[in-house]
């Protein structure tokens, strides 16, 4: 029996705990349409040091607590991606126990930048951690594509090129020490809306990959190669929520802003820059023009080359 539900921070203390970092499109184009009408997809991702909190202690049963700013616009039901993770997990493994989970949410819901599907990978990692699981990866990754397109990437949790609908994965180059601005109007974006718009107002042809296999020697660099890239959900995410372009306009006035894009399919925008003094000031000046918006200065989070950059807090 799986349950959840929402309170103040639970007096036992955990076991485990994971942080579950933010998702960012650093481009995102779309490279075709399969027949069954889901899209394919050609995107570099990356991950920010900022992220939702999910902690883990061994129970009888599947339960979840939710806390945090975003918490209250979450389901408490068993739809949760959380909950969805860990019985996909236990009943692929014939796992008798359970896990009482307690989920800080920290990022927006629907925002483009996988909060949720971040804290299912989260959750398959550190439940394989609770119950000393070793399960194949091919069939993690397997698992974690039936919970959500962005969940085996985000199992991954590394700098990556995506493609088909997210399930195919590539090692992207070594990328340089960076600083990411993310900006949300507080405007959640449901993702089907947006491929819809899309459909609705694509002309031409779809577009080409836009990988590379050579290494930029600083941010500037990188921000100069992705210029000539692009996110193909900005325009239909635009239709749908205006804000979008009050939040791109107001980090591209920003010192130091190398590049400033809207990720995956919105309505989060971000900024690349090069320094975290510059990042850190851009933030405080947009929080202040743009009261009630959410608002974050985090760094370009790297990984190792043998694991995920997936930490205890």
């Amino acid at each position: 029996m799986a349950t959840a539900r929402r309170s103040a921070r639970a007096s036992a203390p955990l076991s485990l705990r994971l942080s579950a970092w933010a998702k960012v499109n650093l481009y995102l184009q779309v490279v075709g349409r399969r027949a069954d009408g889901y899209h394919e997809l050609d995107s570099l991702i990356v991950f920010a040091g900022v992220g939702d909190r999910l902690g883990f202690d061994t129970a009888d049963d599947l339960t979840l607590t939710i806390e945090g700013p975003f918490g209250a616009t979450l389901p408490v039901d068993d739809g949760n991606l959380v909950l969805r993770a860990a019985r996909a997990l236990r009943d692929s493994q014939s796992v008798e126990r359970g896990a009482r989970f307690t989920l800080e949410k920290r990022l927006p819901v629907a925002a483009g930048i996988g909060g949720g599907s971040a804290d299912a990978a989260a959750a398959l990692i550190g439940l394989a951690r609770l119950w000393k699981l070793a399960p194949d990866e091919a069939e993690l990754s397997a698992l974690a594509a039936r919970l959500g397109a962005d969940v085996p990437v985000c199992l991954y949790g590394r700098p990556a090129f995506i493609g088909g609908i997210g399930e195919a994965i590539e090692r992207a180059p070594p990328l340089p020490p960076a600083w990411l601005v993310l900006l949300n109007p507080g405007v959640a974006l449901a993702t089907p809306a947006v491929f819809t718009a899309y459909q609705g107002t694509r002309r031409g042809a779809y577009s080409s990959p836009a990988r590379w296999a050579e290494i930029d020697r600083d941010a500037a660099a990188l921000a100069d190669r992705l210029a000539d890239r692009r996110n193909d959900l900005e325009a239909p995410a635009l239709s749908l929520v205006p804000e979008i372009a009050e939040a791109l306009s107001a980090l591209r006035r920003q010192p130091g802003c190398l590049l400033a894009r809207m990720s995956g399919s919105g309505a989060t925008c971000f900024g690349l820059f090069a320094q975290q003094t510059a990042a850190e000031e851009a933030t405080k000046v947009v929080a202040a023009e743009r009261r009630g918006w959410w608002s974050v200065a985090a760094p370009l989070l790297h990984g190792r080359l043998d694991r995920p950059w997936w930490g205890e807090f």
